[in-house]
């Protein structure tokens, strides 16, 4: 199986992403699948136009996906804009996509309620997303939930754009959600978010990791009295880092009182600290040698314009387009 996964450089990363997507990433590679794993930086700018901030981000998630396991000798692990290919695909889907699909794509319409200003980029964003996943041919894509619609135009397309040509000339991909993660909480209950600012970040000190985790908005019931394990946002954090007998245990002091969201708070800092100290670790290490990084990515660069070059000459001959750039 062919998997392929990309995330926005669009700020450091946090315990939503890792638990959301990035331990899912891992998993596929370790049980030997094949894996294309990308930096969206293209996509990025759809809201970013901050040339030294984009280029720190890409570089950032770089050294957090080596950090936490990834292993480029056994994925694709690339930055998207080392591809050109995918903006050239990206046209040709455009060519056979009607205005009705993607007026009807909600994260458009989400971004611009929360006050992002309109641009074309962001529009056809889902049509750059459908040429980031068919141009490598992918089978399986790991995604959140708010992206499983972005998928589905993905598929949209492949039939739309196979049916116009004749051809089979793209492959049409399926999304892969885990159901019990496909919601990380923020600080304040609501998914979390570069966006809104509540997230708990993996790249941090202890000390300040225990200082968000101090943040997490919960209710006013007093310490002596029981709680509601299900409605509150530290538990439900808990629950990605607990392991199932402490987690029980945690959970029935919930239940009968006399344990603060103070304490629940402090363990949460805990564990995040232990879960995360290996890669930390790590981190530190390759950003004393981010040439070492760049390498990484130029060598995953490479691999996947090999991929996506084959695509594309099937995509071509499909459409009756005939190249004269020679050799």
């Amino acid at each position: 199986m062919r998997i392929l996964s990309g995330i926005q450089p669009s700020g450091r990363l946090h315990i939503g992403n890792y638990f959301g997507a990035i331990r899912q990433h891992i998993a596929f590679q370790e049980k030997g699948d094949q894996c294309f794993y990308f930096i969206a930086n293209y996509h990025a700018m759809t809201s970013r136009n901050d040339r030294a901030e984009l280029e720190a981000n890409t570089l950032h998630v770089a050294m957090a996906y080596l950090a936490l396991g990834l292993d480029p000798d056994r994925t694709v692990f690339f930055a998207q804009s080392d591809v050109p290919q995918v903006t050239e695909l990206c046209w040709m889907l455009n060519c056979v996509c009607p205005m009705s699909l993607m007026e009807k794509a909600h994260s458009y319409k989400d971004k611009l309620a929360k006050g992002l200003l309109a641009n074309v980029g962001l529009f056809d964003y889902p049509v750059l997303m459908a040429a980031d996943i068919v141009m490598y041919d992918s089978h399986i894509v790991p995604v959140g939930a708010d992206q499983k619609q972005h998928v589905e135009i993905a598929r949209d397309l492949v039939t739309k754009f196979n049916l116009a040509y004749g051809a089979e000339a793209l492959v049409s991909p399926e999304p892969h959600i885990v159901p019990e993660v496909a919601v990380v909480p923020g600080i304040d209950g609501q998914k979390m978010s570069k966006s809104y600012n509540n997230t708990i970040e993996m790249f941090v000190s202890a000390k300040e990791t225990q200082k968000r985790c101090g943040q997490i908005v919960t209710d006013s019931t007093p310490l002596e009295s029981p709680k509601n394990p299900d409605t509150c946002n530290v538990f439900a954090l808990l629950k990605l880092l607990a392991d199932p007998v402490e987690l029980a245990e945690i959970e029935g002091k919930y239940r009968a009182g006399g344990y603060g969201y103070g304490h629940a708070k402090k363990r949460l800092a805990e564990l995040i600290n232990d879960k995360f100290a290996a890669a930390r670790e790590t981190y530190a290490e390759l950003e004393k040698d981010p040439s070492r990084v760049r390498d990484v990515l130029r060598d995953g660069g490479r691999r996947a314009r090999d991929v996506a070059e084959a695509t594309m000459q099937r995509v071509r001959a499909a459409c009756g387009i005939v190249t004269h750039r020679g050799t």
